[in-house]
């Protein structure tokens, strides 16, 4: 994976949540929710969101639980405009575990930017997520 959250700033340690000992994942890959707190690749833009990655998990090692990250500063990819102080989500389409792109109303907000990126550019997320309406 080339695009991964790279984490800058950790403000606190990974949370250890469950998942599938058949899938890969990349250390600083988004994450999506399933029940019962159980992460996988996020794949939407209306993904429920999970948290990054804080290692890698190779597929059938015979683990199922790995760390992510739920806070902290991460240098991410942005899949389209991003302005300063806007709320972000998880992309759609097949690097949606890599790209992060501006929400607009009723979202799964992953975090907040920090800087102004153009589309494909990396820049500084704060991680936070939330669920809110921004209509």
């Amino acid at each position: 994976m080339a695009n991964e959250a790279v984490l800058v700033y950790e403000d606190s340690l990974p949370w250890p949540m469950t998942c599938a000992d058949g899938t890969g994942i990349e250390k600083g890959a988004i994450l999506k929710m399933t029940d019962p707190n159980t992460c996988a690749l996020a794949d939407g833009s209306e993904d429920i969101f999970a948290g990054i990655a804080a290692e890698e998990k190779i597929a059938n090692d015979g683990k199922t639980k790995i760390g992510v990250y739920k806070s902290g500063i991460f240098r991410v990819l942005a899949g389209g405009a991003i302005s300063v102080g806007e709320a972000l989500k998880t992309g759609a389409g097949a690097a949606t575990n890599e790209v992060i792109i501006a929400a607009t109303n009723d979202q799964n907000i992953i975090g907040y930017s920090l800087e102004t990126a153009d589309d494909t550019h990396t820049f500084l997320m704060q991680l936070k997520p939330t669920r809110m309406e921004l209509a």
